[in-house]
């Protein structure tokens, strides 16, 4: 019986610093590859949405209107006559290009609403609301 004896098994152990050399290095990578946007140059405060998706515009129209109701076309503040002029010219390069509305929080309904009404008299009907 002398033979007979058993060998303990070394327990099996994990290495930790190769897994905290992974860890490290894809922060790292995060933080390298992250985009950091640069806030609006426009006052206004997107109005938060719970149900919303995510606002990814990849079209070449914004409508901005800021807190007093002053109206923005792709950043160049324009006079309400002239939103629909302008629409118009865009739905003359493609009828399909989506609208993008940056409404202020506090907007007045009855300016936001000219806004919407002013894509659909022009046959943009493609137009979404930013939210935070």
């Amino acid at each position: 019986m002398s033979g007979f004896y058993q060998k303990r098994r070394k327990r099996p152990e994990l290495n930790l610093v190769p897994l905290i050399d992974v860890l490290v290095m894809l922060i790292f990578f995060a933080f390298v590859t992250m985009q950091f946007k640069s806030a609006a140059t426009l006052n206004i405060t997107l109005p938060k949405v719970e149900t919303a998706g995510k606002n990814e515009f990849k079209g070449m129209v914004t409508i901005s209107i800021d807190n007093k109701g002053v109206v923005s076309f792709n950043g160049k503040n324009i006079m309400d006559e002239q939103l629909i002029g302008l629409l118009e010219q865009v739905h003359n390069v493609d009828k399909d290009i989506p609208v993008l509305i940056k409404a202020d929080e506090t907007t007045q309904l009855k300016k936001l609403a000219f806004v919407m009404d002013a894509c659909r008299k022009t046959g943009l009907n493609k137009f979404s609301l930013q939210s935070r």
